[in-house]
This record gives structure tokens, sequence and C-alpha cells, in this order.
């Protein structure tokens, strides 16, 4: 995996202040007539850098959105393209302007390529639906075994736990015996660059939770988690945002409507993420 250098510019990078974006993000996106309509500009990115953020693509159980997935400026074919390609773009400008990494275009690869294995650090969104069949159980516990760190995302309970069995399910394919536990405040992840704190557990809503009122609306019968597995030797590989949405505030950085300090709170936990990926 390409992290020599990445890890030499996040140790020059120190403490960037996220204050700082403000969230500079939000570059003239809109709501009109109670409903995210504003288009951000296609961004450019460099085509060959240290760090790409990487989107996984599998498979999934199908179902409830005949009109595809993605996001304002993009169609996929399947759940791992919720939020798709927005949500990537964004927080890879916020990774340009809050540390020293030198990020390029997002990419989005299946678990069957073997380009996984050049990028220690790769995003799952909608994990409730996916289906891994044993090729990509066996191929995802190899990449996690060699080094690398998968952030998954935006799955509930909302409905009854079936999205959090059809998760558990799978990951105790990839690493049976290795529990789920809640991450604890002490643990280096909450650390690595800034600093999260008790007040910071709380719930990111996806835009569907919002109201034109500006109030957050928590789905009845959730409770945000963020949880972890750790692989034998100690080292977490996969870190489980559960009942919360970081895609989403990703996504809808550039808009006004979305509360700001919810879209600050997600780039400080997915550069956290990312910071301890390339350094442990």
């Amino acid at each position: 995996m390409r992290i020599g250098r990445i890890r030499a510019a996040l140790i020059a990078a120190g403490l960037l202040g996220l204050a700082a974006v403000a969230f500079s993000q939000r570059f003239g996106g809109g709501f009109r007539g109670g409903g995210f309509t504003s288009e951000p500009p296609e961004s450019e990115f460099p085509s060959n850098a240290e760090f790409h953020f990487l989107r996984m693509e599998y498979t999934d159980a199908g179902g409830n959105r005949g009109f595809g997935f993605g996001s304002r400026r993009g169609r996929a074919s399947g759940w791992w393209g919720q939020d798709w390609p927005d949500a990537d773009e964004h927080f890879t400008k916020g990774v340009q302007r809050l540390t020293r990494i030198d990020a390029g275009n997002p990419q989005h690869v299946s678990l069957r390529d073997d380009k996984i294995f050049e990028y220690p650090w790769i995003y799952a969104t909608q994990t409730g639906y996916w289906e891994l069949s044993d090729e990509e159980t066996s191929r995802l516990r190899e990449y996690l075994l060699r080094g690398g760190f998968i952030m998954t995302d935006d799955f509930w309970d909302q409905n009854g736990p079936q999205e959090w069995e059809v998760f558990t399910e799978a990951m105790n394919r990839v690493f049976p015996g290795q529990p789920i536990t809640d991450i604890g405040l002490d643990d280096s992840v909450m650390h690595v660059l800034y600093d999260i704190q008790a007040k910071d557990l709380m719930f990111i809503p996806g835009s569907r939770h919002l109201g034109r009122d500006g109030r957050v609306y928590q789905p009845p019968g959730t409770k945000s988690a963020w949880r972890a597995m750790y692989d034998p030797k100690g080292r977490m590989v996969v870190s489980v945002n559960f009942d919360t949405d970081i895609g989403d505030a990703w996504e809808f950085a550039d808009v006004p409507y979305y509360p700001e300090g919810m879209t600050t709170l997600a780039y400080r936990y997915g550069i956290n993420y990312l910071m301890y990926s390339i350094t442990h």
C-alpha cells in the first residue's frame, strides 16, 4: 500500500484548524422550495496522488430504490453508490484543505479488483444491504489483514434489527470470533488528529432528517453508535458508524440548509479514521 509518503505528509501537517474551512466548501449551493436542488460544479482533482478516496463496490440485496443510487450529480447501479460522487469529492476537498496529504480524484472499486490493495482506506455505505459473496468475503479479509481499513456508514435499525444483522453476519464471516465493540474515548482513533469527546458521540443526520424549520429529527427507535472491529493484533480495521449518516454530511457540505456543525463533526470523524489508517 502506498502509505510511506502519506505518513510523512501527516507528520508534517500538525494540528490544522477545521474551522478554517468554515465551511468554504459551501460553494453557493442552495435550498429551494423545500428540497436540495442546487448542484455543485464538476470538481477537478489530480489523477496521480498519494491518497484517493476509495469507495467499495459490493454485491447487494437490491430492492427499494428503483430510481437508482447516488447524489445530485450522479447515479450508480447499487447501494454502494449512495451519496456518490458528491460525498467523495467533498471529503477529498476537506483532506486537501485540512491536511498536507496529497489527495487526488476519488475512486470506486470492486472488492474483486486487485487495486484495493493499493489503498489503505476504503469507505462503504449502506452496509445493511450488502450480500458479500464468498469471494468478496475472502478478499475483504485479506485486505484488512494486509493493513487496510474500512469505514462503514449509513445503516439503521429504525425498521427493526435487519440491517444490523445483515452487517454483522457478513463481518462474522470476514473475521470469525472478532467482536464489534463501542469505540472508547481513550482509543487513539479519537485523538489522532482531532479530539473527539463524549459530546461528539451524537446523531449526524441525513438530509431526510432535516425539517424546513432547520430542526434535526432523529428516527424513532434509533440510537447512534460509534463502534469498531479490531484484528487479532489489536489494530482497528473496521469503523462502524451505525444509526448515523456521515456520508450525507459530506454530500451536503455545500448546502447552507444542512447544519454546518454536523458537517464539521463528520469531517473530524472521517479525517481521524483516515489518519489512523495510514499511521497504524
